[in-house]
């Protein structure tokens, strides 16, 4: 794949998982934390952590490549959600999930994707 296409194909993936992440990452910061620990059975202060992590971690998907500033930052913010969505697949599994282990797995290999590619678009050309 041309380096053209592989930049195109990811900036809309970039795009679809800061979309996704934001949305999660919010909506953990805002429900209220008795509601949150209830829902998913899960420490509140964690689930607030988690949601943290997950808006940074969506914000660093998209912002170091829109202002141009620090982009060696992107692959580092969805290798990050990468290593969380794994402890997704984890916790899913746990709570008896079945097929819908099936979003954070996906969700984590789009991620992981995009860590792959923004690292090997970021090495110099000599060295690919």
């Amino acid at each position: 794949m041309s380096d053209r296409r592989l930049n195109i194909v990811l900036w809309v993936l970039q795009v679809v998982l800061a979309a996704l992440f934001l949305f999660a990452g919010i909506t953990k910061l805002v429900t209220p934390i008795d509601a949150l620990a209830k829902q998913a059975h899960m420490n509140g202060t964690f689930l607030r952590f988690i949601g943290v992590v997950e808006t940074l971690g969506g914000l660093g998907l998209i912002l170091p490549g829109i202002f141009r500033i620090r982009q060696e930052l992107t692959p580092l913010a969805a290798a990050g959600l990468t290593i969380l969505m794994i402890g997704a697949v984890v916790v899913t599994v746990m709570q008896g999930g079945g097929a819908t282990v099936l979003i954070p797995a996906v969700t984590g290999v789009l991620c992981a994707f995009v860590a792959y590619g923004r690292w090997r678009m970021a090495r110099p050309a000599a060295t690919r």
